[in-house]
């Protein structure tokens, strides 16, 4: 059997076993190891890239930054920001019609920026948000979606561990890349807030409004969250100040976020080996997939079926802008199936070379970190999209008592919110490259 033959098969029997409910990087690292000993011909070479490549993955300096960005999300929820950081955007928010959805919205925001995770945002920010959305009588629907699709902000605005993923997949700068989600970020929720309002005057609901707050408290609930503000500015301020390396700023952050946490009382000995054990094994489930992706994408490479899409696709004649709204579409139907980093190890090596040999009037660089914003909004959609999307099902768990089918229909105008704002960023790609262009 040819070389590419067993390449294209290996792609249906790969989703085979993901459909049998095998964990992704297993599944991924069986094909792959597979695979490789069908064009080897033998167990020597697999044997020998088994020992190497687990090695090389799991010392790699660049993926240290993951640990370090969960850590500071765990510690940030014991120094109770998460709660600072709500009751400030319901403060501003809450009396306006929808407004303490919104508030949900803008704490997420928030929390995303020094979480880096969007399941663990959206799974802090509910414990939070939900009982006084529940309280001031938002339907449950309501409640969960717009606390799910606000989740997905945790790996759109930096510091985000996807991007970051992302970046050493593709050999990009994860500074420019961090730079480059800040736009992208602020219109998504911007964009759900606005959907919000849509969906209150619209459709009758039993929400009321909070008591208007005065000014004096809202300036004190703003100034509660300087915590926030002081981790965000110093690692994101002192990686483009060049104070720091991404992987320095996540330790600083770390530290940071740890003795903000201390000092608040969230952190002791036992909440202290709490979060770092929650830490491992988030980190220990992500390097398994990392490390099964690395062996599949390498047997990948061996078939050259990435290289033989590219030609293929090229060959057709169809316009890049036509073969890039296929693949984000792709990413749509994935993300109903599919965890968003799994997706991205699992298909940035086939898509990236077709996207890296088309021309949209951008420089090598300026399309792969545009592509790469793209690919995360479109992930970032499959996190909320029905029936599999990754949020919804974190945020239900926390209030079972509100059907799934109630949030599927209610985060509907969120996903439409998602997919508005996709097709402004494709059309319009220096709304993406604002900020990079500015200041590089």
């Amino acid at each position: 059997m040819e070389n590419l033959t067993i390449g294209y098969l290996s792609l249906p029997v790969l989703l085979v076993l993901i459909f049998a409910r095998m964990p992704i990087g297993l599944a991924m690292l069986v094909v792959g190891l597979g695979g490789t000993m069908l064009i080897t011909g033998g167990p020597t070479v697999v044997l020998a890239k088994l020992k190497n490549e687990t090695y090389s993955t799991f010392s790699s300096y660049s993926l240290s930054i993951i640990p370090l960005f969960l850590l500071m999300g765990q510690f940030a929820t014991l120094g109770g920001m998460s709660a600072a950081l709500f009751k400030a955007a319901e403060t501003w928010l809450g009396h306006r019609r929808g407004g303490l959805a919104m508030a949900s919205v803008g704490a997420c925001a928030g929390f995303g920026a020094i979480c880096g995770s969007s399941l663990a945002t959206a799974a802090t920010m509910g414990q939070v948000a939900l009982p006084q959305l529940k309280k001031y009588g938002y339907p449950g629907g309501l409640a969960t979606a717009t606390l799910a699709a606000g989740g997905t902000l945790g790996i759109l605005i930096p510091p985000s561990v996807v991007l970051v993923i992302y970046a050493i997949l593709t050999e990009q700068n994860i500074a420019k890349l961090f730079l480059a989600a800040f736009i992208p970020g602020f219109l998504a929720a911007a964009g759900y807030m606005i959907t919000i309002s849509i969906i209150m005057r619209v459709s009758p609901s039993t929400a009321q409004l909070r008591e208007r707050v005065p000014y004096a408290e809202r300036f004190k609930a703003m100034a509660d969250v300087w915590p926030v503000l002081l981790v965000f500015f110093l690692v994101v301020g002192g990686i483009y100040l060049g104070w720091f390396t991404p992987t320095e700023a996540a330790a600083v952050g770390a530290a940071g976020t740890g003795i903000i946490a201390w000092l608040a009382g969230g952190l002791s000995r036992s909440t202290f080996s709490e979060a770092v054990l929650a830490t491992a094994s988030n980190t220990g489930m992500i390097f398994i997939i990392v490390l099964g992706a690395g062996f599949f994408n390498a047997f990948l490479a061996l078939t050259r079926v990435p290289q033989e899409l590219s030609s293929v696709i090229l060959e057709l004649g169809l316009s890049p802008w036509t073969i890039l709204i296929v693949i984000l579409f792709l990413y749509l139907i994935f993300g109903c199936f599919m965890d968003s980093l799994s997706m991205i190890l699992l298909t940035i090596p086939i898509f990236f070379p077709i996207i890296s040999t088309l021309n949209f009037g951008l420089t090598p660089e300026e399309t792969a970190i545009w592509f790469g914003i793209l690919v995360l909004i479109v992930v970032e959609v499959g996190l909320i999209t029905p029936p599999v999307g990754m949020n919804l099902f974190v945020i239900n768990a926390i209030d079972p008592r509100t059907r799934i089918l109630d949030t599927y229909r209610a985060v509907l105008p969120f996903v439409a919110s998602d997919i508005i704002r996709t097709a402004i960023l494709v059309a319009f790609p220096g709304i993406t490259l604002f900020l990079l262009r500015w200041l590089y």
